[in-house]
C-alpha cells in the first residue's frame, strides 16, 4: 500500500471535505496565484478576479485589503491588551473546551511545524499553539494571543473569509494576503452559535512549503487539514452546547469524550512523511457516522457499529438509507447545508425500530456549494430521556423505614403500602395536607422501581395553560415561546420509572381525558406532534380532596377515578394517631438541633400536654414547623409553653373549671366571681409560664387590664 492510500485509511471520509469540485492542486497553480499576486501588488493588475486561477471571494478580499491600506509584508504584532481580558472572560468556556480537545495531539502537531489558532468573531486571537521557526521577525513576538488579526490589520485570511461566508474555508499559500503567510496552507472552520451566527473560528496553518513545494505535498496538506479543523470545530460546538444549555434539551443531552490516545499511529505516519497531518474522528459515546451526498457510509465509530450491527469491513458498501424509514428527510435537508436535529426511528434487520435523536452537520464544498459530507450523530431517545430525568426529575430519597410512627393507624397504612408497592397497578394516596403522602410515594417507588426515574408533578402548582406541555411535552414550534427542538414531558421522562401526580384533584378536565388515554394505551403524543411514543411507567396519584364527591359534581372524570384508584392507601391525619405526637415532636427537635450543631433542649411536660391537645390541622408538617419555632425561641435548655407558636397556645387556651378550682380552693357552695377570676388568671399564668401577653389572650383580657388585675389580686409574677 503506497503512502497516499495509508493516509486515506486514517482520515476516511475527511478527504471529501475539501477536494470535490476543485481541480487538482499543483505546484503550477500555486505559482500562478503567486504571479497574479505579484502583479496585483506591483499595480500591474487592478482586478485579480479576472485571472482564471483566482477564487472570486479571495480576489474580492485582496481588493478590500488594498483599499484598507494593509501592509502585505508584515503580520499584526501589537496585542490589544485593553480588549483581551474581558474577551477571555467572555469566552473562557470556549478556550477551555478547545484546549482540552487539541491537547492529545498538540505535541505531534507542533513538532511537525503546524500552527493552531482560535479566533473570536472580531479576529482577536484567543489561543495559539506552535512556533514560527522559519520567520524570525514573527518568532520574536512569541505568543500571538491578544493580537487583532482581522482583515483591516492582516488582509485576506482563512478565518476572515470563514466569518464572512459562515462555512469552512481553505487558502492555498499565496492566496493569503500577508506575504509571511504565503508559504503555508491555511484551513479554517466556524464555530456556530445558537442563533446561527459564527461565534469563533479554528485555524490550522501547515508547515512552510518553501523547500518542498511539490504536487504531493500540496495535495496531501490541502485535502486533510480542512477535514481535521472541521471535525474539531464540530466537537467544540457540540461540547459548548452541552455546557451552555443546562435548561435546554440539546444542551443537556450530548456528552462528548475527549479525543482518545489512538493518535500514536498517526504520529508515526506524520513523522515519516513530515509534512502530512493526520487525524481521526473524535471518539464519543454516541453513534457517529460520516456519509457522502448519496448516503454511502464512509466512516463510523464503535457505538454506531453497535447501533447498526455492521462489520468494519462493510464500511463503504452500506448506505444509511438501509436503516432509516422511507419517509426520512435527513439527506434532503442536509443538501441545503443547514445544521439540524430531529427524531427518527432506526430499524436494523427484523428488530423493532428504536427512536433516536439525530443531529446532522452537513459540509458543503466551498467552491461548488454542493453537499460533500454529512456528519450524523445518533443518541438513543431512551438514553436521552434518562439523562434528562436525572437533571430535571425529583429524586426519590425516602423509604418506608423513614416513615416514623408507632400508632396502629400509621402502621396499618405502611403495611398496606408495602404490599401494594410490589404490584404494577396504579396507586391513589389519600390524606390531608401534611400527612406525608410524598414520603409514601418515594417509598413505593424505591420498592418497585428504585433504579428508574421518579418524576413528580404538583397539579395544583401548574398554570392551567401549561399542564399539557408539562405532562405530555411538545414539539418544536408548537406555540410561541416553545423550545426549538421541543421538550419531553414528565410522562415521557418517567419511562422505566414512576410518575407521581400530587394534588391530582386540581388537574383540568380537558387534560384528564388525555391522561386517561395515556394510562390505557401506555402511549403518549407530544403537543403539536403526529406520532405516539410508547412509555412504561407506574402512576402514583395523591389528593386531599374527596374525589368521589368531585365525580358526582362532574369536576373529575369518573373513568379516570377508577383507573387511578385501583389500589388506594389512606394516610391517617395526626389527630388520628395521637400517640405519635410526642414521639414525632422529640424527633423533630433532635434532628433540627443536630443539623445546627446545637444542644438538644428538653420538652417540658406542659408543652407535651399542649401539643397533644392541639388538633394539628396542618398535620406532621405543621408539628415540625411548630417545634422548629419553639427551638429558635427557647432561651434555655428547656422548651416551655410560651416558646410554642401563638396559634397553638390560642387553640389550647380555654382555662378549664378544674384548673380554676385547683387555684381558687373553693367549692360550688362558695362561688365568688372575684375568686373565679383570680383563679383563672393564675391558671393562665402557669400555662403561659408567666408570659403576660399569652396569659392575657387565654383569659380574654387586654395586657393593661391584666396588669391591673394582678395588682388588684396581689398576684406576683416572677
Amino acid at each position: 500500500m503506497d503512502l497516499k492510500e495509508q493516509i486515506s485509511d486514517i482520515l476516511g471520509a475527511q478527504i471529501l471535505f475539501a477536494h470535490a469540485g476543485r481541480e487538482k492542486l499543483t505546484k503550477e497553480r500555486w505559482q500562478a496565484i503567486l504571479r497574479c499576486k505579484e502583479d496585483f501588488f506591483n499595480n500591474r493588475m487592478d482586478d485579480p478576479s479576472q485571472n482564471p486561477c483566482m477564487d472570486q471571494e479571495v480576489a474580492a478580499s485582496w481588493m478590500r485589503s488594498r483599499k484598507l491600506g494593509v501592509n502585505p509584508h508584515k503580520v499584526a504584532t501589537i496585542p490589544c491588551t485593553d480588549k483581551l481580558s474581558p474577551v477571555q472572560d467572555k469566552h473562557h468556556q470556549l478556550i477551555d473546551v478547545t484546549s482540552s480537545l487539541i491537547d492529545p495531539f498538540k505535541k505531534q502537531m507542533t513538532d511537525c511545524g503546524y500552527l493552531f489558532y482560535l479566533f473570536d468573531k472580531s479576529g482577536l486571537i484567543l489561543l495559539h499553539e506552535g512556533v514560527w521557526a522559519e520567520e524570525p521577525e514573527i518568532l520574536a513576538t512569541g505568543s500571538r494571543i491578544g493580537i487583532l488579526a482581522d482583515e483591516k490589520n492582516e488582509g485576506t485570511s482563512a478565518h476572515e473569509l470563514c466569518f464572512r461566508l459562515k462555512r469552512p474555508v481553505q487558502l492555498l499559500g499565496p492566496e493569503n494576503y500577508c506575504i509571511p503567510l504565503q508559504n503555508r496552507i491555511a484551513s479554517a472552520a466556524p464555530i456556530m452559535e445558537a442563533d446561527g451566527n459564527v461565534g469563533a473560528a479554528l485555524v490550522i496553518l501547515s508547515p512552510p512549503l518553501i523547500d518542498s513545494l511539490d504536487d504531493d505535498n500540496i495535495n496531501h496538506l490541502y485535502l486533510h487539514t480542512l477535514g481535521l479543523i472541521a471535525s474539531l470545530a464540530s466537537s467544540v460546538e457540540t461540547k459548548l452546547k452541552l455546557i451552555n444549555t443546562g435548561r435546554e434539551f440539546e444542551k443537556a443531552c450530548h456528552d462528548i469524550d475527549r479525543l482518545k490516545d489512538n493518535l500514536q499511529t498517526a504520529k508515526e505516519k506524520m513523522v515519516s512523511v513530515h509534512k502530512t497531518l493526520t487525524a481521526s474522528f473524535a471518539f464519543i459515546d454516541e453513534g457517529m457516522v460520516a456519509v457522502d451526498k448519496n448516503g454511502r457510509i464512509l466512516q463510523i465509530n464503535n457505538e454506531a457499529i453497535r447501533i447498526f450491527k455492521v462489520r468494519p469491513e462493510d464500511i463503504g458498501n452500506r448506505n444509511i438509507s438501509e436503516f432509516l424509514s422511507p419517509e426520512s428527510s435527513i439527506m434532503e435537508r442536509s443538501a441545503k447545508g443547514d445544521n439540524f436535529t430531529l427524531e427518527e426511528c432506526v430499524k436494523v434487520g427484523n428488530n423493532k425500530a428504536k427512536a433516536y435523536r439525530i443531529s446532522a452537520r452537513p459540509v458543503l464544498n466551498q467552491y461548488t456549494k454542493k453537499l460533500d459530507v454529512v456528519i450524523l450523530k445518533f443518541i438513543s431517545c431512551e438514553k436521552l430521556t434518562n439523562q434528562l430525568s436525572n437533571r430535571t426529575g425529583r429524586t426519590a430519597t425516602y423509604t418506608f423505614e423513614d416513615i416514623l410512627g408507632q400508632s396502629p393507624e400509621i402502621k396499618n397504612a405502611i403495611g398496606q403500602a408495602r404490599r401494594f408497592a410490589e404490584s404494577p397497578e396504579n396507586i391513589l394516596l389519600i390524606g390531608e395536607s401534611g400527612t406525608g403522602k410524598e414520603l409514601f410515594a418515594h417509598s413505593i417507588h424505591n420498592t418497585y422501581r428504585p433504579n428508574g426515574p421518579f418524576m413528580a408533578v404538583n397539579c395544583a402548582a401548574l398554570p392551567r395553560e401549561l399542564v399539557g406541555s408539562e405532562l405530555f411535552g411538545y414539539e418544536g414550534g408548537s406555540f410561541t415561546g416553545a423550545e426549538r427542538c421541543g421538550k419531553a414531558g414528565k410522562i415521557e421522562l418517567s419511562h422505566g420509572g414512576t410518575l407521581f401526580l400530587d394534588e391530582i384533584g386540581d388537574m383540568p378536565l380537558e387534560h384528564q381525558a388525555i391522561l386517561l388515554r395515556t394510562l390505557q394505551d401506555k402511549k403518549v403524543m407530544r403537543v403539536g406532534g403526529n406520532r405516539y411514543k410508547e412509555v412504561d411507567f407506574r402512576l402514583l396519584a395523591a389528593t386531599n380532596k374527596d374525589l368521589m364527591k368531585m365525580v358526582e359534581e362532574k369536576t373529575f372524570r369518573e373513568d379516570l377515578y377508577y383507573r387511578i384508584s385501583v389500589l388506594t392507601v389512606y394516610i391517617p391525619s395526626l389527630r388520628e394517631r395521637q400517640r405519635d405526637v410526642s414521639m414525632l415532636a422529640h424527633v423533630f427537635v433532635q434532628n433540627y438541633c443536630q443539623r445546627q450543631n446545637w444542644e438538644v433542649p428538653e420538652i417540658s411536660p406542659e408543652v407535651d400536654r399542649i401539643i397533644n391537645e392541639y388538633r394539628w390541622p396542618g398535620n406532621i408538617r405543621q408539628l415540625q414547623n411548630a417545634m422548629h419555632h419553639a427551638i429558635n425561641t427557647a432561651s434555655g435548655k428547656r422548651i416551655e409553653p410560651h416558646n410554642l407558636p401563638r396559634y397553638v397556645l390560642m387553640d389550647s387556651s380555654p382555662v378549664k373549671a378544674e384548673e380554676i378550682a385547683r387555684f381558687g380552693g373553693f367549692g360550688n357552695d362558695t362561688l365568688c366571681l372575684k375568686n373565679i377570676e383570680k383563679a383563672a388568671i393564675e391558671a393562665a399564668l402557669l400555662r403561659a409560664n408567666n408570659c403576660i401577653p399569652t396569659a392575657a389572650e387565654m383569659v380574654g383580657l387586654s395586657r393593661s387590664t391584666l396588669y391591673r388585675k394582678l395588682k388588684e389580686y396581689k398576684i406576683e409574677v416572677v
